[in-house]
């Protein structure tokens, strides 16, 4: 899975598909977690969802709380801000020997 947690990232399909704030900029998104095992990521702001909470303990406060699921990796797509789209990424070797995630048209390095 090339998406870690903490990336920003365009929405490839859905109901926040590309779209274009105001000013013209493309709506970008945070990636809060990653699940690697079911290829899944939750993004901040996007696939509301509504979560029926029991109280655990005596005194603790039950209730319906809006929270993000998680959706599909592949419906992502991590954004460079040097091409100013989504891109696709492709994985080199940096100058000091570490793997480094960079893109696959302009060659900004994440």
């Amino acid at each position: 899975m090339n998406i870690k947690t903490g990336d920003t990232v365009v929405l490839l399909t859905g109901k926040y598909e590309e779209k274009k704030d105001k000013n013209g900029k493309l709506l970008t998104h945070k990636v809060i977690a990653v699940s690697p095992a079911e290829d899944k990521v939750i993004v901040e702001g996007v696939n509301k969802v509504h979560k029926h909470v029991k109280p655990r303990k005596q005194g603790d406060q039950g209730g319906i709380i809006d929270t993000e699921g998680a959706i599909y990796a592949s419906k992502v797509a991590l954004y460079c801000p040097k091409c100013e789209k989504g891109v696709r990424i492709r994985n080199t070797v940096g100058k000091d020997g570490k793997k480094v995630r960079v893109c696959a048209k302009c060659g900004y390095e994440f």
